[in-house]
């Protein structure tokens, strides 16, 4: 199987497995091209759903273009599920998350949930975090302080920009990438994340520090993971 493939095949057993939650229920909803995958499965059954949640303003235009009723975070109280791919995984369910840019707004949804369904291939669960390059989003006046304060965790550190562009390679090679939050991202390069918790709560508190894409506080509690044999379904 190719990886389009491993990705419509997770989808789908995401899909049945958010089938089970009692009807009428609000659900979390991630970002990326996984993430996508899941709500096309699931529109055919939109109806199960009074509502949903979104982490990005990309997802919210997928799930409205499907049908699906789209609400304010602040409108929910708790969401029995959201559901979401990750940039790694490893044993115990903490995540590197935020290829995509919507590491905020991702947190923030989880962190409302009862249960996180963590959506991917094999290749993103890893024995250590830090192989990817670890997301944190800030707030620009703040890019000096932070790049300094991250170097001290032993990484490289280089500001996320704009992919090129046919119409201006020169200027978008140069434009830091921009959240739906106004943020700027710094990757971090070349980690060892033994203590994923412990680095999470570091990184938080770093001034002009939005977030980081450490989900360990709120990491997986249920993996559905895609390979050639199938999809296994992991508990944490």
């Amino acid at each position: 199987m190719n990886q389009e493939q491993l990705k419509q095949l997770v989808a789908e057993a995401a899909r049945d497995e958010v089938l089970k939650l009692e009807s009428g229920a609000i659900l979390g909803v991630g970002t990326g091209s996984t993430a996508n995958c899941f709500i096309d499965a699931l529109a055919p059954y939109k109806g199960h759903f009074s509502g949903t949640v979104s982490s990005s303003n990309a997802t919210t235009k997928r799930l409205l273009q499907h049908g699906f009723k789209v609400l304010d975070p602040n409108e929910v109280t708790i969401l029995p599920a959201y559901v979401d791919g990750a940039d790694e995984i490893d044993p115990a369910g903490n995540m590197i998350k935020g290829g995509g840019g919507a590491l905020t707004r991702e947190k923030i949804i989880a962190s409302m949930a009862s249960q996180f369904i963590c959506i991917c291939d094999a290749s993103k669960q890893v024995p250590v975090l830090g192989h990817f390059a670890l997301p944190v989003e800030i707030i620009p006046l703040s890019l000096g302080v932070v790049t300094r304060q991250l170097e001290k965790f032993g990484g490289k550190v280089s500001m996320r920009l704009t992919k090129n562009s046919q119409e201006d390679l020169q200027q978008a090679s140069s434009t830091p990438f921009v959240t739906d939050n106004g943020g700027w991202i710094l990757d971090v390069r070349g980690l060892h994340i033994t203590h994923p918790r412990d680095l999470e709560s570091q990184i938080n508190q770093i001034a002009g520090v939005i977030t980081v894409g450490l989900f360990a506080k709120e990491r997986a509690t249920i993996l559905l993971v895609s390979g050639p044999s199938g999809v296994d379904r992991i508990t944490f």
